[in-house]
């Protein structure tokens, strides 16, 4: 949510996208042969282990009757001395524009997204967002691409926290706001792609 007002701002934009743009991602590898490779090199092959943890024994599977590999569990807006404001992402999606978070203008905050990998290691997951104003339409006026990363199946929950960002401050940044946000990776296999909304206003309390 970063004020697209500056010229400057966009340029950035513009040079991420490209850079993101000539990215080539790795060949996809499966926990076997991630472990075949360099077996000769004995404590690269324990670092491997332990860094896969449980899942070189394969088929950890969380959910059976979910076939993807990455389950969005939660999103979850983070501001220091606050409690952090929560979307469950495992229910009817088509509901969560009904929660509607009110952020206090110029504050800073962190996005966490809380996910499960199961039954393979996802590579290169990247999280993408997309910020439109109510009442503008078609007009994007921010744009965030985050690499989360390469990740093996477990059993618990695995969480992702975007670096700090400010929100937009000043009347003409207060009012509402909807966002479209899509979990995905190298593969471009769209894990999840969701809806919500918020609100910029002047306190917390308005």
């Amino acid at each position: 949510m970063a004020d697209s007002s500056g010229d400057h701002a966009d340029d950035r934009r513009e040079e991420e996208l490209e850079v993101e743009s000539n990215y080539k991602p790795p060949p996809e590898k499966t926990i076997e042969q991630i472990l075949e490779a360099d077996k000769d090199d004995e404590s690269l092959r324990k670092y491997k282990e332990t860094l896969l943890g449980e899942a070189k024994s394969g088929g950890i599977v969380v959910d059976p009757t979910d076939p993807r590999k990455v389950i969005v569990k939660k999103l979850a807006l983070c501001v220091a001395g606050r409690a952090d404001m929560e979307l469950d992402l495992s229910k009817d999606l088509t509901q969560l524009k009904k929660q509607t978070f009110v952020i206090k203008e110029g504050v800073s905050y962190r996005i966490r997204i809380d996910f499960i990998v199961q039954r393979e290691i996802v590579h290169g997951l990247k999280y993408i967002q997309k910020t439109y104003r109510l009442g503008v339409p078609g007009v994007t006026v921010d744009k965030m691409t985050h690499m989360v990363g390469s990740y093996p199946p477990k059993t618990e929950i695995q969480s992702y926290t975007t670096p700090a960002e400010d929100a937009p401050a000043g009347v003409m940044a207060r009012g509402s706001y909807t966002v479209s946000s899509l979990f995905t990776d190298d593969d471009k296999h769209e894990h999840l792609k969701w809806e919500w909304s918020f609100d910029i206003k002047k306190d917390w309390k308005e």
